[in-house]
């Protein structure tokens, strides 16, 4: 099995993961982040999960500030991913790539609609509504999770076809006397032109011949059946098998599948944070199951395969030396989920006796926290988004109230009983290695030494 995953399987899945369009996905959501994670601090103190605090936030007027943050920074993350898409790929390229960057940001938007509707309902049963458009701005809702999938599109084609122009050498090149800087602006002036007119042709098809735009188009059709695809139990297989699959063999599963994840997760979480917003979570208004809080809070807390329950043992049941040292050294880590040092350590990597919990466990924590969000036990996660640092417990109280708090308990101690036979069996495997490799102490040498009878 080993040979035929290593030799057949791995193969394929790896030339996929390297290609260009999922190296630039995978590298260029990172840049969001630090945004992401800033946005989440000001959205919890402008969305206070404690009712009390929140209404006397809001009376003395700081819940509107801090949600002023948050709409800055979270709200406007696919603006970030564009951008980062298309600068990882030109950057990888050998060129210049922020004016690739910029120039992503710039076709993203003229792609988007250029007015703001709304119909409000009159209590006046003789006036069924009133309807009012404004023109001439940018919908903030399109640069947040509604345009992610557009943003990795334009990213991508931004970046493709920026390094394809530099390939080829159609730029503007000026004497070496003139400053680098300057030189540098003209030379992306050719592929942005030539780029900026093929997106504007296109936001003019989809206007004048179908009467929307691009995003929305793209949103309808594409976005919202994958939101759906992973809300189910397809998007469960996905983020709770794949990645310790993958980090059996001693591939960072977590960060493959999260690089291909994150951007519809996000849009799910974004779903959720507006029915929040609106007092109307519940899966009835469409609110989402599988979300970045349910990969993050739920799948790899603790570290992927939640390997919580097997520190804990190794810390206070193991008898061999190698199973309590490693105990001592990742108990904190795994506290922040973080549990690399047990993963090549111990190891987990390639250890077919460990191999059953560490995969088994993601799943049934996945399954088994998707039935209870489905059944109405606890609630849909609430789109806040908490930095995967964040220690269990806590971050279940933030994502879910006492409920997610308590289930998230509950699954992590799933996990002890889980791992327990398994550790057990591994542990005198140790143990027994460590008694066979023992070598005879001076005081044993001198004593044969003295009496080679014995």
């Amino acid at each position: 099995m080993n040979n035929f995953i290593n030799e057949k399987l791995l193969p394929p899945v790896m030339k996929f993961v390297n290609t260009k369009a999922v190296t630039a996905i995978k590298n260029g959501m990172l840049y969001p982040i630090p945004f992401i994670v800033i946005g989440a601090v000001f959205l919890i103190l402008g969305q206070f999960p404690i009712q009390g605090v929140q209404d006397y936030l809001n009376e003395i007027g700081l819940g509107p500030i801090f949600m002023q943050a948050n709409n800055a920074s979270f709200g406007i993350m696919a603006l970030f991913a564009v951008f980062g898409i298309a600068y990882s790929w030109v950057r990888d390229e050998g060129h210049d790539a922020v004016p690739a960057g910029m120039l992503a940001i710039v076709v993203d938007i003229i792609l988007q609609p250029d007015t703001v509707k709304s119909v409000t309902s009159i209590a006046n049963p003789e006036r069924v509504s009133t309807a009012w458009q404004v023109s001439g701005v940018i919908d903030k809702a399109w640069l947040g999770g509604k345009g992610m999938i557009v943003a990795i599109i334009v990213g991508l084609l931004v970046g493709w076809s920026y390094s394809w122009f530099m390939k080829k050498g159609f730029t503007i090149k000026l004497p070496e006397q003139v400053p680098a800087n300057v030189a540098a602006s003209f030379t992306a002036l050719i592929p942005g032109a030539a780029i900026v007119t093929v997106a504007t042709a296109i936001y003019g098809i989809f206007k004048l011949g179908f009467n929307t735009t691009m995003v929305e188009w793209i949103y309808a059709t594409i976005q919202t059946p994958l939101q759906h695809a992973t809300d189910g139990p397809l998007g469960v297989v996905v983020v709770a098998f794949l990645p310790v699959f993958l980090w059996f063999f001693g591939v960072h599963g977590a960060t493959i599948v999260g690089g291909i994840m994150t951007p519809l997760l996000l849009a799910n979480n974004a779903d959720n944070l507006a029915l929040y917003k609106a007092g109307k979570l519940t899966l009835d208004n469409g609110a989402h199951i599988v979300t970045q809080a349910f990969m993050d809070q739920f799948i790899t807390v603790t570290g992927s395969g939640m390997t919580i329950g097997l520190v804990i043992f190794m810390l206070v049941r193991a008898k061999s030396v190698q199973m309590k040292t490693l105990g001592k050294l990742e108990i904190v880590p795994a506290l922040f989920n973080i549990n690399e040092p047990i993963l090549f350590g111990l190891p987990l990597v390639l250890n077919p006796l460990l191999a059953i919990p560490f995969i088994l466990t993601p799943l049934v924590s996945g399954f088994a926290t998707y039935a209870v969000i489905a059944m109405g036990i606890i609630p849909p996660f609430n789109g806040m988004y908490v930095p995967w640092t964040t220690p269990a417990i806590v971050s279940g109280l933030i994502v879910g109230g006492w409920q997610g708090a308590l289930w998230q308990a509950v699954m992590l101690v799933m996990t002890g009983f889980m791992y327990y036979p398994f550790a057990r069996k591994y542990d005198k495997v140790l143990l027994a290695e460590e008694q066979g490799d023992a070598q005879p102490s001076p005081a044993d040498i001198e004593k044969l030494e003295e009496n080679p009878a014995n």
